[in-house]
């Protein structure tokens, strides 16, 4: 995985003013379009949280292949008002996809998600033999 970074030495102040999100329509669809992910892995799996309210878990999907784990969205939404001499239209669109390689001690046939609070989750349990083995005494013979 590489990283990166715009250093405001290597880039004249008018380069970083075109390059900020909002830019092209505002910070907070830049934010909407794409969540942050918090990863924490302990010794039974990796648990991933993605921020996205407002949706329904209809709205999300997740799929594997080829051990690339990729969740998606995609939303449209209009709303049409007509009144006497004007016609008011309005229309979104949202999405994003994300995409992650699972690592080898992933168990993807027993991967759960939840969508609660407008928090989307993952339990990526690790496999069997990837899993930390408990203490054993081994007894010294003759």
């Amino acid at each position: 995985m590489s990283i990166v970074t715009r250093n405001n030495l290597m880039f004249p102040s008018l380069m970083n003013e075109f390059f900020k999100p909002d830019w092209f329509g505002g910070s907070e669809n830049y934010a909407a379009t794409l969540p942050a992910v918090n990863i924490k892995e302990d010794d039974t799996g990796f648990h991933l949280e993605l921020a996205i309210p407002g949706k329904k878990k209809d709205d999300f999907n997740v799929e594997i292949d080829n051990d690339i784990f990729t969740i998606s969205m995609e939303t449209k939404t209009a709303d049409e008002k007509t009144e006497e001499n004007y016609t008011r239209k309005e229309f979104s669109y949202t999405s994003f996809k994300r995409s992650f390689t699972l690592p080898e001690t992933v168990n993807s046939e027993k991967i759960k998600a939840a969508y609660t609070d407008g928090i989307l989750s993952f339990d990526l349990p690790k496999k069997e033999e990837a899993l930390p083995k408990p203490k054993r005494l081994i007894e010294i013979g003759k």
